[in-house]
């Protein structure tokens, strides 16, 4: 039994077992919250680090937070850099492509106008052609009438005096020769060559042996051949031999002439078959020339006259060489004058530029104040009279 305020309960009460069983709950409440309170302060002092940690996180994550921030302000600024940068390569890729479109443009038309303009030179040339083989046409029909002329004696002469003007024409001045001069015998030369003496005036005369060397090359048997051969050597021998007679003169002509074989063919078979020929012209003084030794001969002439006008000319080359001396020692003195002019050019700007430089730093103390390192002038007036230097 209990008692309780005067009151007596029985234990196995329900009433009083279930304040029994509540007061045990409270004590067992009671020891709880005592134990976890100990357990809660032992906890604090041991969470005391984690809580330093945490702060240190705290202040990691929010360093964290702040480099994040900035990075993104980075990726940002970077995005914002890309895109401008997209924005730029995008409007040069258009530029290019404009210029490059431009230039495709103008090259296709630059290539449609050659491509027009060579196929009307085509045209042309195509009209040229056609034009050229008329020509050949017509210069079939001039070979023949040339082998007409050739089988004349006169106009084969005139051929050969034709071309043998071409080249004396080419190779000698226009007063050192003359056509068709006469000599004192009376007989016209071709061409006389006004040549100082010695040699004196040389005479050319323009042969043609074509009926011998026709001869010659169309023989087909061995007696032709020889009689072509020997009509060859009677042809010029008699050639060689009025040379001799008419155009050498003692003391009027030089004491040789030319004989000028138009024809490189004929002159090649002289000199290949026919050597005693070409013997026989030396031994009359009688030189067989064609047009290509004839221009040789011709340039040697050319030489021998200029020799002879310096010759007659030296004392006015003299004179002239004295003059040239006399410039080139005037042009000498006046280079050494103009040297002498360079040179006190050159110590006047140096002058000048050290007072410049001394003006430069007066200006400069002028503009610091620095008053005390200006060196005053014993005398003013002495000093604006003075140059500077």
């Amino acid at each position: 039994m209990i008692t309780f305020g005067g009151v007596e309960y029985a234990l196995n009460d329900p009433l009083v077992m279930l304040a029994l069983g509540g007061l045990a709950v409270v004590f067992l409440v009671v020891f709880l919250l005592i134990s976890t309170a100990r357990a809660a302060g032992r906890s604090l002092r041991m969470t005391e680090p984690l809580v330093m940690q945490m702060g240190q996180m705290n202040v990691r994550v929010q360093s964290l937070s702040d480099g994040q921030q900035q990075l993104a302000g980075g990726l940002t600024h970077v995005s914002e850099a890309n895109a401008a940068q997209q924005a730029n390569l995008l409007q040069l890729m258009e530029k290019r492509l404009t210029d490059v479109t431009k230039a495709m443009n103008e090259n296709l038309q630059g290539t449609s106008q050659r491509t027009a303009r060579s196929l009307g030179e085509l045209q042309q040339r195509l009209m040229a052609i056609d034009k050229a083989q008329d020509n050949i046409t017509k210069l079939s029909g001039d070979v023949l009438s040339l082998q007409d002329i050739l089988s004349n004696k006169q106009t084969r002469g005139a051929f050969g005096e034709i071309q043998l003007k071409d080249i004396v024409g080419k190779a000698l001045p226009a007063d050192s020769f003359t056509w068709q001069a006469t000599l004192s015998n009376g007989r016209r030369a071709d061409c006389l060559i006004h040549l100082p003496n010695p040699p004196g005036p040389i005479v050319i005369d323009s042969k043609f042996p074509l009926e011998a060397y026709e001869a010659l090359r169309n023989a087909s048997t061995e007696a032709e051949l020889k009689a072509a051969a020997q009509f060859m050597r009677q042809t010029v021998r008699a050639h060689i031999k009025a040379i001799s007679d008419k155009y050498i003169l003692e003391g009027e002509t030089a004491d040789g002439a030319l004989m000028f074989l138009p024809s490189e063919a004929v002159y090649a078979e002289l000199h290949a078959n026919f050597p005693e020929l070409v013997r026989d012209g030396f031994a009359a003084k009688v030189w067989i020339v064609s047009p290509t030794t004839c221009m040789a001969t011709l340039n040697t002439m050319r030489a021998i006259l200029k020799d002879a006008r310096m010759r007659e000319q030296a004392g006015a080359i003299r004179r002239e060489l004295g003059l040239l001396f006399q410039d080139v020692e005037r042009l000498g003195s006046r280079v050494e004058n103009l040297d002498r002019h360079f040179g006190q050019a050159a110590k006047d700007i140096a002058e000048i530029r050290i007072s410049s430089e001394k003006a430069g730093r007066r200006a400069r103390r002028l503009d610091n104040f620095d008053f005390e390192e200006l060196a005053p002038d014993a005398d003013p007036q002495a000093a604006l009279q003075k140059p500077l230097s």
